[in-house]
């Protein structure tokens, strides 16, 4: 088998997913990319490639893991409050409260980056259900990933959600969309039951679509001359009756 050449570096846009999905690529991971040495084989390169993306994730630098939901925040929170805020609980890479596109209104939640996995799980500690501006605010992380699936607890929390005749359904969903964003989006415009973001079998991955439970009929519709075609996270949403 042919050796690589001393200087031959693998490029980051070039690499699978999982590679891709590191919040950043560190030194270590950076270094075992490089094949050095002409005895050195390929299915080498990629033990060592693969070993580095292991120690990657176990030290917890995915960035799904470092990046937490923040709803139920008074609207005249800025980016630079909601910094404040989790700066005191650790490194904040990141703080953006979401706005309506044209209203220019907050729609009371954001997202904060932490640097490490262990400052957004003392933010999260320290934060969730506390108050605000006199409002109880939700914190969590917005996407856990699963290293070894649990079916059972994930179809025990699907079975958690609270069914009714004044359903929507709510596609077109980006990835970072969780449960607590449709609920808290949809919240606006009516009286929600409950909220859920479908999932790819034994995933947390969302599979971009979910679905929203009212009380009445009229809140249906509201949801859906209100927010069909709007953008959440980027994305346009597609909302109709389910």
């Amino acid at each position: 088998m042919a050796a690589f050449a001393s200087s031959s570096v693998i490029s980051p846009i070039l690499l699978p997913n999982p590679l891709r999905r590191t919040g950043r690529f560190s030194a270590q991971l950076f270094s075992s990319l490089i094949w050095s040495g002409s005895s050195t084989r390929k299915s080498d390169g990629l033990r060592l490639v693969c070993s580095a993306v292991t120690q990657e994730a176990v030290a917890g630098n995915f960035e799904v893991e470092r990046r937490l939901y923040v709803g139920n925040i008074p609207r005249d929170v800025t980016d630079g409050e909601l910094e404040k805020i989790f700066g005191e609980h650790g490194s904040v890479e990141k703080a953006e409260v979401m706005y309506d596109k044209y209203s220019k209104r907050s729609r009371r939640f954001g997202f904060v980056t932490m640097s490490t996995v262990e400052d957004a799980t003392a933010a999260t500690e320290n934060l969730n259900d506390t108050e605000i501006g006199g409002r109880k605010i939700k914190v969590n992380v917005t996407e856990k990933p699963l290293l070894v699936s649990d079916t059972s607890v994930l179809q025990a929390e699907d079975a958690k959600f609270i069914d009714s005749p004044y359903k929507v359904y709510v596609g077109n969903l980006a990835k970072e969309v969780t449960t607590e964003v449709l609920k808290e989006v949809f919240s606006e415009t009516g009286k929600v039951l409950d909220a859920k973001v479908s999932r790819v079998p034994g995933t947390s991955k969302s599979s971009g679509f979910g679905f929203v439970s009212f009380s009445a009929e009229e809140e249906v519709e509201a949801a859906i001359t209100s927010l069909n075609n709007k953008a959440l996270e980027g994305q346009k949403i597609r909302v109709n009756k389910a």
